[in-house]
């Protein structure tokens, strides 16, 4: 922010900004325009503000490459920990993985409520398919920040065990992605087996 306004320096507008939108999950959902609207703050100091936040997300990306394995529910939950917590609508996400559990990509396959009615599972399958994928992991975030699973997020990941049993695609995990916590299907024997 560099400077303040008056009567406020840069700290104490810094501290009244994350205030306003929550904390850094706030201002990364935040749009462009609401954080404009924060008194003291023009496009200009928005852009940098909307920019930092782009460049720690592509920095959280990066370090995707230094962990190009999954060996837990940890280590996937945090591959999109970061982009998931800020989304607000529901999203599903299919990591795939090679036969060492190294992750070959992440897709977005589906947006909005889901509920395994919705989702047709060779969706789910596709891109890993595509990439001859050994294993894949599902992900999908509770905009409520209550990583609860619900039933519909249990019949979901037993379809999906089933169909990757078919199509010789082992579903690993499902992991459901809340505030500051996640929850692992698998490991709560959700859905599997």
């Amino acid at each position: 922010l560099r400077v303040g306004i008056q009567g406020e320096n840069a700290v104490q507008l810094g501290q009244h900004l994350l205030q306003e939108f929550g904390g850094l999950v706030g201002l990364q959902r935040a749009s462009f325009v609401d954080v404009c609207a924060v008194k003291g703050l023009g496009p200009a100091k928005a852009a940098q503000i909307k920019a930092a936040i782009q460049l720690g997300r592509r920095l959280a990306a990066q370090s995707f490459e230094d962990r190009p394995a999954i060996h837990s529910p940890n280590d996937a939950a945090d591959l999109v920990r970061y982009e998931m917590t800020a989304l607000t609508q529901e999203q599903l996400w299919v990591l795939i993985l090679d036969t060492r559990n190294r992750v070959l990509g992440v897709e977005k396959v589906y947006k909005g409520s889901l509920n395994s009615s919705m989702v047709r599972i060779g969706e789910l399958f596709r891109p890993a398919i595509q990439r001859s994928a050994a294993s894949i992991i599902l992900a999908h975030n509770h905009p409520s920040g209550d990583p609860s699973p619900s039933p519909e997020d249990v019949n979901l990941t037993r379809s999906a065990v089933q169909a990757g049993k078919l199509l010789d695609i082992e579903v690993l995990d499902h992991i459901i992605i809340g505030r500051n916590r996640f929850i692992s299907l698998k490991d709560k024997g959700l859905g599997f087996g």
